[in-house]
């Protein structure tokens, strides 16, 4: 039995890792794999990888990849999730905030720099044509914190799945002004290239396993009730979230990886552009 160290933010995409070990599909490959949440998210998480705290990890796309670039040793094995992620921006549902261009020089609420909800900023900053330089950030490290940040005036907005933040919203705490999807893909399944090079065919063993639940989640009976109980949803958010969200079971492909470096780019997240052989798992 090869133990396997995996993390991930505890929201409904990644459902399918813990059925799949909850199943025992893993464990009856020999794979003791060991979930465990992270729900300050994906600077958290590139922190581990480095630190080798986690053997994998599932991710998004832009915290990895500009982590990468800034020498995290670590790449990416497959597509996990190639629909885009709706990031809403929300506002504490007291404030006078009521359209994205009112938060022009206004500071936004991150888990922490390295995040998504900080490079998704520079996202929003470009789609508005602001200053990136001019964005001021509050570091609240999870979405509770975000909570207490908007609440408490130390911050203005912040931003973050808006399925997720859903019963903050329903609950008048939040209010969502807008949304402002991904470019790309938005999330990656990556290991430490060491675990990788050392255990490739176990890996790609793994890979089959959460690819084959992937495949078939959407047609589970009930799947839409289980997730609104699991996560405090309502039925109708879940069944939205279903159906605009696709899975991969794919490596993404260099036409795919030269886009997303583009984008990057554009979206200042990255200054140069990454090589798709040291960074696409081989």
């Amino acid at each position: 039995m090869k133990t396997v160290r995996i993390i991930g933010v505890p929201e409904h995409f990644n459902y399918p890792w813990q059925l799949t070990i909850n199943e025992g599909l893993f464990h009856n490959a020999g794979i003791d794999l060991q979930w465990t949440d992270i729900p300050q998210g994906t600077g958290k998480m590139c922190e581990m990888l480095r630190n080798k705290e986690t053997d994998l990890a599932v991710i998004l796309t832009e915290g990895i990849l500009k982590d990468i670039a800034n020498g995290n040793p670590s790449v990416i094995l497959q597509t996990y999730v190639k629909s885009p992620l709706q990031w809403g921006i929300h506002v504490n549902a007291q404030s006078n905030f009521n359209t994205v261009a009112d938060l022009h020089n206004k500071k936004v609420a991150i888990s922490r720099y390295g995040s998504g909800s900080e490079l998704m900023a520079y996202v929003n900053a470009a789609n508005q044509n602001w200053d990136a330089n001019s964005i001021k950030f509050e570091v609240a490290h999870t979405l509770d914190g975000a909570v207490e940040a908007l609440s408490n005036n130390t911050a203005d907005y912040f931003m973050w799945d808006r399925f997720m933040t859903q019963p903050i919203v329903d609950k008048g705490i939040f209010r969502r002004i807008d949304v402002c999807p991904t470019p790309w893909p938005c999330f990656m399944v990556v290991a430490r290239t060491a675990f990788y090079e050392e255990n490739k065919a176990l890996v790609k063993h793994l890979l089959k396993i959460i690819n084959q639940t992937t495949v078939e989640f959407k047609l589970i009976p009930s799947i839409d009730k289980t997730l609104a109980s699991t996560f405090d949803q309502k039925l109708e958010d879940i069944q939205q979230w279903l159906q605009i969200t696709k899975w991969s079971q794919k490596q993404v492909t260099e036409v795919e990886f030269n886009q997303i470096n583009t984008d990057l780019i554009k979206y200042n997240i990255i200054s140069e552009p990454l090589s798709f052989h040291q960074v696409i798992a081989q």
